[in-house]
């Protein structure tokens, strides 16, 4: 991986408290169409898809502004 990258995803979860085992969750998210990413299912999942989304949603800022 990109080091840009993955200091984007260090990042993002830090700020959005998701804890680090999680963030190969965050990763394939970021290779497909923002239409097929998933939405919260109200199952109280850990970590809710919301979550893994705002992470996402945050790299790609990241990214985007270095």
């Amino acid at each position: 991986m990109d080091p840009a990258f993955e200091d984007a995803l260090t990042q993002a979860c830090e700020e959005m408290g998701l804890q680090e085992w999680y963030r190969s969750c965050v990763k394939p998210l970021l290779s497909q169409p923002r239409e097929q990413w998933p939405t919260c299912c109200g199952g109280v999942c850990e970590p809710c898809n919301q979550r893994l989304v705002m992470v996402a949603e945050r790299v790609l800022e990241l990214i985007s502004t270095r």
